[in-house]
């Protein structure tokens, strides 16, 4: 199959102008999985419940409909990042989608700082998604840092993590080498660049998107501070191989009962 991420740095409430960067990045563009960053739409530093509220959607709003034309233009299923407004609350969120269908959402389990003041944690067991050439999960930024989540995934089947971010913190896309060596999965982190001043918080975010294999080889990433487009071919059923060797396999070798915490 052929994933790709695409990076770029957000205007903070423009949804509009946004969507047409990506049109633009994304034109000549085929591939069967793109993966946009976190609150791609919308950027990221809210400083009010008021902002959040008048940038929220419903799981079928605009974004779901700009996705699937995305999904339409370039072949792919398409991944990015939302923010979900369901029942009076609110959720750091990404849709997968493929042409006029949505194929689910995920919702950020474990918010960083000042999300804890906007959102509400996800609610809901995380799943894996069959989209045809591939079994994918979702994680979105900071739940890189947490490796219970992609150890689900993986146990669950999943080939390939998808991970829309808006990493500030320089650490994360080296730490993706331990989540896919240790559960023998891909990875495909799109982030965003640039930087947001607003209220009190002025973040720089790292750029550096990129697409790991399963066994911790590099196989596409971007430059820290440009808009770019990043694709890679591979063959997802190698993560279905969890045999280290004759004797070892990274999953069956679990002991859970030693260490459910």
């Amino acid at each position: 199959m052929i994933a790709g991420y695409l990076q770029f740095a957000p205007l903070f409430g423009s949804k509009e102008p946004n969507f047409d960067v990506i049109r633009s990045l994304a034109y000549d563009v085929r591939a069967d999985l793109l993966v946009l960053p976190e609150l791609f739409a919308t950027g990221y530093t809210f400083t009010s419940p008021d902002e959040v509220k008048t940038l929220s959607e419903p799981v079928n709003g605009p974004t779901a409909r700009f996705l699937m034309e995305l999904s339409a233009l370039t072949g792919a299923v398409m991944v990015g990042g939302f923010v979900e407004t369901e029942n009076g609350k609110y959720y750091n969120s990404c849709l997968v989608t493929d042409h006029e269908k949505i194929l689910g959402t995920y919702r950020k389990i474990h918010l960083f700082n000042k999300e804890k003041l906007w959102f509400s944690p996800g609610d809901r067991l995380p799943e894996v998604i069959d989209i045809g050439k591939a079994k994918i999960g979702a994680i979105i930024c900071f739940d890189w840092i947490f490796p219970e989540l992609c150890r689900t995934l993986a146990l669950k089947g999943a080939q390939v993590i998808v991970h829309p971010s808006n990493l500030v913190l320089p650490w994360a896309q080296r730490t993706l080498f331990a989540r896919c060596i240790e559960n023998r999965v891909f990875a495909v982190t799109a982030n965003r660049i640039g930087r947001e001043q607003r209220g009190n918080d002025d973040f720089t975010f790292t750029g550096g998107s990129q697409i790991m294999s399963c066994t911790g080889e590099i196989l596409s990433s971007a430059p820290t501070d440009q808009p770019f487009v990043g694709l890679a071919g591979f063959d997802p059923s190698k993560a279905d191989q969890k045999m280290i060797n004759p004797f070892n396999d990274l999953l069956g070798d679990r002991r859970p009962e030693m260490y459910n915490l």
